[in-house]
């Protein structure tokens, strides 16, 4: 391996990563700081938004709970609750809707049995385990110059990948469903709408920066595994 590869991936790749997860944080942030400032004409909360989008999908057993945090909104489909941070529930603004009726796209996908949804639950305790030890079994495989161990330890981080890909589906079709419940249940004007969807979108993004960035970092683990593995 030469002297300008070792250069791409001990910092070219690394940076790349690092770039486009500071984008995508930066683009969520600033939809968000934007659009949490912005009232809807109804003044619907995020609550009371969701509780009217799950009513009118016969979904009367699914709760919505308030949580503390930052953006920690979330639909919960083990104790069927949709959990949304202080400011989206009790917000009246395009971001606080937006973000409500996401997670009742989530609910939705649940009582519809949506595929994606189902198998990414399903890969949950897999992505589980990889997520801890993942990397430890390449980093114990790179310095023990065990490249099978190595080679399997990027096999797990794989698994993390094809979460992340399934999840894409899952998120984006979460807020088309969004938008077709704001719209047919009248909750947001036209203009609002439009609004909405650009939140949606730049949401949405943040999901797509994740899975460029665990590629990134998966590709530079295994081109020092098959430098190795050639040496």
């Amino acid at each position: 391996m030469n002297y300008s590869s070792y250069l791409l991936i001990d910092y070219g790749l690394p940076l790349l990563g690092v770039l486009i997860t500071a984008l995508a944080q930066l683009f969520i942030n600033r939809s968000y700081n934007k659009y949490r400032l912005v009232e809807t004409k109804k003044k619907m909360t995020g609550a009371e938004v969701a509780r009217a989008i799950l009513d009118a999908n016969g979904l009367n057993n699914v709760n919505v709970r308030k949580i503390s945090g930052k953006l920690t909104d979330h639909y919960d489909p083990k104790y069927k609750v949709i959990k949304l941070s202080r400011e989206i529930y009790e917000g009246d603004s395009i971001a606080s809707v937006s973000v409500a009726a996401h997670e009742c796209g989530h609910a939705i996908q649940d009582k519809d049995n949506y595929t994606f949804l189902r198998i990414r639950a399903s890969l949950v305790p897999i992505v589980n385990f990889s997520s801890k030890f993942g990397y430890i079994v390449v980093l114990i495989g790179l310095i023990f110059n065990i490249i099978g161990l190595a080679k399997f330890g990027i096999f797990l981080l794989l698994l993390i990948l094809l979460f992340q890909l399934v999840t894409l589906p899952v998120e984006f079709n979460a807020s088309s469903r969004a938008e077709s419940q704001l719209l047919s249940l009248n909750i947001l004007s036209d203009y609002e709408q439009d609004d909405s969807k650009t939140m949606l979108k730049a949401a949405a993004f943040t999901y797509v920066a994740a899975l460029m960035s665990t590629l990134l970092q998966i590709l530079r683990l295994a081109l020092i595994v098959v430098g190795r593995d050639d040496d």
